[in-house]
């Protein structure tokens, strides 16, 4: 096994996975990087090793919209220590719930729940007893609020909310070291309204959105929870900073 520890990222091709990982290895971690995008994740690895030349890059590319690719990217990571796992990959869908565009959905809930659920209970499974470990899941303020428009793309995030809420709860019930956290971002000027809505041009922040944060800034926040003690980072509406809070479902343990 590779005696070096890694930091893995999902959806690391754009958006709020690229710069986590740039954010991770300025600190020096060495970061695995998946995505379906290979070239993406070239320029990425060159661009980290531009910045931070001693942190070790590992690239998988991967569909996890697929199970099999899913179950097949943590297979293939036996060999590395991972500290810290961070699902970052994940899609939306926009549209009337009585008009679903179903492949597209589909698509999107076996990326925002299956994936996660997979790469989490393996990722627990194999280091729930080590420690400094954490599980960090991406999931959305639409994981704890329901938008019109965004109804199944809403119901994923809370699915992804509570999971990790939950593997939280269970560590510490079972006096497990591995901590789980979720980070639920505000608009974010990434890919995402883009892909969520099948457009062929970016979509220009500045015009469809009042208020909202860049990736690299969405990246520090990650970095904040990391660093912290707490459960929960939820990006705060009014004030646009990020929250930390304990768990927000309860546990009835």
């Amino acid at each position: 096994m590779n005696t070096q520890k890694y930091t893995v990222i999902t959806g690391a091709s754009s958006g709020i996975g690229y710069e986590a990982a740039k954010a991770f290895a300025a600190r020096g971690k060495n970061v695995v990087i998946t995505a379906r995008r290979r070239d993406r994740l070239d320029a990425l690895k060159k661009e980290i090793a531009a910045m931070a030349p001693s942190v070790d890059v590992v690239i998988r590319e991967a569909d996890l919209s697929s199970n099999d690719e899913t179950i097949a990217l943590y297979e293939s990571l036996k060999e590395y220590e991972i500290e810290t796992w961070v699902n970052n990959a994940g899609r939306g869908d926009h549209g009337d719930i009585v008009e679903p565009n179903l492949p597209h959905t589909m698509g999107m809930i076996h990326l925002n729940v299956d994936s996660v659920a997979i790469l989490s209970s393996l990722y627990v499974r194999d280091y729930k007893n080590v420690e400094g470990v954490q599980l960090i899941n991406i999931s959305s303020i639409g994981g704890y609020v329901i938008f019109p428009g965004a109804t199944v793309y809403c119901a994923t995030k809370f699915f992804v909310s509570a999971l990790t809420e939950g593997i939280d709860h269970e560590m510490r019930a079972g006096g497990y070291k591995l901590r789980a956290k979720v980070l639920a971002p505000a608009s974010t000027e990434t890919e995402f309204e883009q892909t969520a809505n099948e457009l062929e041009e970016p979509v220009d922040y500045s015009k469809s959105s009042s208020r909202y944060h860049t990736a690299a800034e969405m990246a520090q926040f990650l970095l904040t929870l990391y660093d912290g003690e707490k459960t929960v980072g939820e990006i705060d509406f009014e004030k646009f900073t990020i929250k930390l809070s304990d768990a927000k479902y309860p546990y009835f343990g």
